[in-house]
């Protein structure tokens, strides 16, 4: 069964709210880092130039390359945000995620051109020329903006729950990690010790490579539809275990879809229970769980009337479906009377049948249905027993 399909009213209206400012959030966030590293890269150029700082005009191209990922942020933080259609079931989160995993690899990327570059520098210590102190300037106050920066992407990311600010938080400090390279580099030229910026510029690549490459595992396992950790399934298993009417759960299953989690369990109730109760203990999960786990954004429950995952015991045949356990009981009965209704329970790879008469059509001779019952159950050993009730007058 699967509660998703109640009424409107009846589910969560908060829901598309917040999924509109989460991405209005993570807009916004997004266009100060856009604007940000707009005036920063024009900066850095103009300054480069006039104080022959090459390595400012570097930096300013890595400035201007972020402005491709910021775009791309941009873009990814809208589609995912739209709602399901019928091409995406579950909603779009995924582009975040993939948007995570690029950003991921340019951090790698960026943390690898670091090694290499130092490794030149240390090759051609001689080559560098005499700097204007104005550069110097320059670095620092590139440092400081993109460090600010990151702390306000990663603050947005951890608010809006969006891995992929996140991923673009710390792209931002490979910035300021890139521009506290050139202002080692400057100010230890300036200082008459040059090799200050290879060895700075390699400490750090090895840690933009890093974090790129943890970026990329986390964006990869979401891909591969990685599970929760064991200590959130606990607690998924709890808030089932304790609804009302449930007893039993197995196969509880969870997966990312960026800041939501999709998960879906077989729960186990009563086998006699009317399929109204079985489909309301079901609505209950559902409204339970998300009620305690909000990152939980859809839940998928599947009543069981027994533990399906183990085999109980040997079955004895392909076992009948209602038309021909309808046909078997009325041959049992004779032509009259007929059923008022015939309840089916499908339990340990047999069939138990209970056959209910209104008060004035009770067979005539009860003790004779029942001998005959016996005889005929002993020779179909896929129907374990065979009950009859009359029901009350009403």
């Amino acid at each position: 069964m699967h509660p998703s399909q109640q009424s409107p009213s009846a589910m969560p209206a908060a829901r598309p709210a917040d999924n509109s400012a989460r991405s209005k959030g993570i807009q916004r966030a997004t266009l100060v880092a856009i604007v940000t590293n707009s005036l920063l890269a024009a900066g850095q150029v103009v300054i480069g130039v006039f104080a022959n700082a090459f390595s400012l005009v570097a930096d300013a191209t890595h400035t201007l390359s972020d402005l491709i990922t910021d775009m791309m942020v941009l873009v990814a933080g809208r589609q995912g945000a739209d709602p399901a259609d019928s091409n995406h079931p579950y909603g779009h989160g995924r582009i975040e995620t993939v948007t995570t995993l690029a950003l991921g690899a340019v951090l790698a990327a960026v943390g690898c051109g670091f090694l290499w570059s130092s490794g030149l520098r240390l090759q051609d210590m001689d080559s560098q020329p005499d700097l204007h102190p104005a550069a110097l300037a320059m670095a620092v106050l590139t440092l400081a903006a993109k460090e600010g920066l990151f702390r306000f992407t990663l603050a947005a990311s951890r608010r809006w729950k969006a891995p992929l600010l996140e991923a673009n938080a710390w792209h931002a400090r490979s910035d300021a990690a890139s521009s506290l390279v050139v202002a080692v580099g400057i100010g230890g030229s300036l200082a008459g010790y040059p090799f200050l910026e290879p060895l700075a510029a390699a400490v750090v690549g090895f840690l933009i490579l890093h974090m790129g490459f943890r970026l990329g595992m986390k964006a990869i396992r979401e891909l591969i539809d990685t599970g929760l950790p064991a200590a959130d399934i606990a607690r998924l298993r709890r808030t089932i275990v304790d609804t009302p009417g449930v007893i039993g759960l197995h196969d509880l299953r969870t997966r990312r879809m960026a800041d939501r989690v999709l998960c879906d369990a077989h729960v186990q109730v009563d086998p006699r229970i009317t399929v109204s109760e079985g489909h309301r203990i079901s609505d209950n999960v559902f409204f339970r769980v998300r009620a305690a786990h909000p990152d939980v954004q859809d839940v998928l429950v599947h009543i069981d009337a027994e533990d399906d995952g183990v085999d109980q015991s040997v079955p004895v045949g392909p076992l009948p479906e209602r038309e021909r356990v309808t046909a078997d009981i009325q041959a049992l009965i004779g032509t009259e009377p007929v059923p008022r209704r015939i309840q089916l329970h499908y339990l340990g790879q047999r069939v138990e049948v209970e056959v209910y008469f209104a008060p004035d059509q009770t067979p005539a001779d009860p003790d004779a249905l029942k001998r005959r019952t016996a005889t005929w159950t002993s020779q179909h050993p896929q129907y374990r027993r065979i009950s009859y009730f009359t029901e009350l007058a009403p």
